[in-house]
């Protein structure tokens, strides 16, 4: 059965920083490309950011976030992370890391076979 399991979320103040992990178990964690997403209330899931398979020697960023927020992986210990820095009010979300079997980490949810449950972040103004 495969889990993945997201920690770290929480209530932060704006222009300070966070770093989300999520732990995989139950699949080959480095055959598989990761990505965090976030999604509001009534919206749609949105991509923050991934990470390649493997090596992971590529990542991927929304726009919005590009220098501020790092994704990087440990195939060792099968988790992959999301270093942000410099939040935002609007960062608020809750996140969700996610596992697709594609080399590359697409910014499409529907590319993602295996989703976290999420975890809250608030960023307070």
């Amino acid at each position: 059965q495969v889990q993945l399991v997201e920690s770290g979320g929480g209530l932060v103040q704006a222009g300070g920083s966070l770093r989300l992990s999520c732990a995989a178990s139950g699949l080959t964690f480095a055959r598989y490309a990761m990505a965090w997403f976030r999604q509001a209330p009534g919206k749609e899931r949105e991509f923050v950011g991934g990470i390649t398979w493997n090596g992971g020697s590529s990542t991927y960023y929304a726009d919005s976030v590009k220098g501020r927020f790092t994704v990087s992986r440990d195939n060792a210990k099968n988790t992959v992370s999301l270093q942000m820095l410099s939040l935002k009010p609007e960062d608020t979300d809750v996140y969700y890391c996610a596992a697709s079997p594609a080399m590359v980490a697409p910014d499409r949810a529907a590319a993602y076979v295996y989703w976290g449950q999420g975890t809250q972040v608030t960023v307070s103004s």
